[in-house]
């Protein structure tokens, strides 16, 4: 059974184009997932990813708690890439699902009452009787805004506050006096051990934020985060803020080539609590490992 369901290392060595050596250096380093070892072999799953090469992060500012994390990321994100591509109909269901479950959990976290089926349904132009109007819109004003983002994608469109407060106008549709417009009064984060600045440097720290992340040299997952916890540590905008950020963070990934990630509803104590993490402690591990776990979650869903 065994040999049926893995590897020797010379095997593993032909199908990825490495040496023998390489190989073992990988499996003594804990590189490679499922390895057995036996005496001085070691047997390797047959259907193993191929780590990451090193050099594939060099330029990057990479802390060595993730080096191990992101390295496996990108291990999967190539074996998508050299995988034969899906139908456009397999894409196009793929994409669907993801779509109805991110808008639930997304607008379901800053307490929208839909279900995942009326989510479902709402999206496709049914009324569900005796739901708020405003509950309706956002699921609409969602969805749109993510259609929105991957057409930016589409078109190379580069990341700008102009970006930001577009999907904003359209997370915000049900408020068109708010849309789009950075807040005016001071805010408070109930239960949030920070307390976003006051009104008149919302647009400076906004600004800076943009530019601090233009040309940044972390990896793509942790500056998604990372963006991520500044931009709603700043709260720009009277609401929609937690749904905004959101839709910015799968931005962010998609442009770098990742899948789109769904922050559940059902982890959102996790959620909140790497946002405490972050400006309690000043650790953004928690949002970095969360953002990480979500991503490898979906490449996952696209390699099964």
């Amino acid at each position: 059974m065994v040999l049926l369901d893995y590897l020797k290392v010379k095997q593993v060595a032909e199908q990825w184009g490495i040496s023998d050596r390489r190989v073992r250096v990988l499996c003594e380093q804990g590189k490679i997932e499922g390895v057995i070892r036996q005496g001085r072999a070691y047997l390797i799953p047959a259907g193993a990813v191929k780590p990451v090469d090193g050099r594939t992060l060099r330029g990057m500012n990479i802390e060595s708690e993730y080096g191990d994390l992101f390295s496996r990321i990108d291990a999967l994100k190539v074996e998508l890439d050299k995988r034969r591509p899906l139908t456009q109909g397999e894409l196009q269901r793929l994409r669907d699902e993801f779509l109805v479950e991110y808008t639930y959990n997304s607008n379901a976290i800053e307490g929208n009452t839909l279900t995942l089926k009326e989510t479902a349904m709402v999206l496709e132009g049914i009324t569900i009787d005796q739901k708020p109007l405003k509950d309706h819109l956002e699921a609409v004003g969602h969805r749109d805004a993510f259609c929105y983002i991957e057409q930016l994608i589409r078109d190379k469109v580069p990341f700008s506050e102009r970006i930001i407060k577009e999907i904003h106008s359209l997370v915000l549709m049900d408020r068109p006096e708010d849309k789009g417009v950075y807040r005016r009064i001071p805010v408070r984060i109930m239960g949030a051990y920070h307390e976003p600045p006051q009104p008149y440097l919302v647009a400076p720290q906004m600004e800076q934020l943009v530019a601090e992340f233009a040309n940044t040299k972390l990896h793509p997952i942790e500056a998604a985060a990372l963006f991520h916890l500044k931009f709603e540590g700043i709260h720009p905008f009277i609401d929609g803020n937690g749904r905004t950020g959101r839709l910015i963070l799968n931005f962010t990934l998609m442009q770098h080539g990742y899948p789109p990630i769904n922050v559940k509803f059902a982890d959102r104590k996790r959620y909140y609590e790497a946002f405490d993490s972050y400006y309690r402690d000043g650790d953004a591990g928690a949002m970095v490992a969360l953002v990480a776990a979500s991503v490898i979650e979906q490449l996952n869903i696209y390699l099964c």
